[in-house]
């Protein structure tokens, strides 16, 4: 693996753990798609790129491995998970009756401040799709807001076992020419209908939104 794909910053030995700074470092990677789906993650080449102990990968390796990003493969070793395209598809219809139920809840749920904090969320992956700043983190911060209005501990906590695997499907997804900016106006849509609290749309929204990302990101999964 090249240096470009760590970045040309040394890690810093202050503030996190070192290994949540390595787990942050590799995640990213995956989910900037710079380390593709199938890449062996070959515990030298980390250790060499990273400069850090052989102990402290494998911790890395493991914690990616319970999120979903790594799989370990008997007689190979570690390496990115490959997502098929029905393991998508079953993921984007989990997503789809998950995240309309949470905008539901937001709609009934979510204070005024709320609302304007998710319309400045939308606004940010709106200006991020023109390339000024980080889509993907812009979407999370979206995601954030929308559970945290929803006020369901069970909702949050059964998307977050989903959640490795869905920003890897996101990064898919938004590496498509003009989807970036298709999903803004979609989440602009669903925004406008919680502002007017209409669940039904909202939720109707939502879905479209998700369906839309599945085909995008299925057709590019059977294409490779």
């Amino acid at each position: 693996m090249t240096s470009s794909v760590w970045g040309s910053e040394p890690l810093p030995r202050v503030a996190a753990p070192l290994r949540e700074q390595v787990t942050d470092r590799v995640r990213a990677a995956i989910l900037d798609l710079r380390l593709k789906p199938g890449e062996r993650l070959i515990e030298r080449e980390l250790t060499e790129n990273l400069g850090v102990s052989r102990a402290t990968v494998r911790e890395v390796i493991r914690q990616l491995a319970a999120e979903g990003l790594v799989t370990v493969v008997p007689q190979r070793g570690a390496e990115v998970t490959s997502l098929s395209a029905s393991d998508a598809a079953d993921i984007y219809e989990m997503r789809a009756s998950l995240e309309a139920l949470a905008v539901r809840r937001f709609v009934q749920r979510a204070g005024d401040e709320q609302v304007r904090a998710l319309r400045e969320a939308v606004d940010e992956i709106a200006r991020s799709a023109g390339g000024a700043g980080d889509h993907l983190g812009a979407k999370d911060r979206f995601y954030e807001v929308l559970m945290e209005g929803s006020a369901s501990g069970p909702l949050q906590q059964t998307l977050a076992g989903l959640q490795a695997r869905v920003r890897l499907l996101r990064a898919t997804s938004l590496s498509v020419p003009g989807r970036p900016a298709r999903a803004a106006e979609e989440l602009r849509a669903v925004v406008d209908a919680i502002e007017a609290r209409d669940a039904d749309a909202a939720a109707d929204a939502c879905v479209q939104h998700i369906r839309n990302a599945a085909e995008t990101a299925v057709m590019r999964l059977r294409r490779t």
